[in-house]
């Protein structure tokens, strides 16, 4: 079974290297999602952040109002 990290998007084969493991797809919205709920190891792999609630996600899909973070 995998397992998906529902703050971070993150999957793997064994829950405990998520954050928030769950088994059900990452359909919705990332927003409101802090960074201190992000696995450490998995925020550089955060690219967008949202305009609305500074929420961060892989993808821009997973936000309300993606921005592109320019580091």
């Amino acid at each position: 079974m995998t397992y998906k990290c529902m703050n971070c998007g993150a999957t793997s084969e064994d829950w405990n290297r998520l954050c928030n493991p769950g088994t059900e797809d990452l359909e919705g919205k990332l927003c409101a999602t802090s960074t201190d709920q992000i696995c450490d190891e998995r925020l550089p792999d955060m690219k967008y952040t949202c305009g609305t609630c500074g929420g961060l996600a892989p993808d821009a899909g997973h936000l309300c109002d993606p921005k592109k973070i320019v580091k």
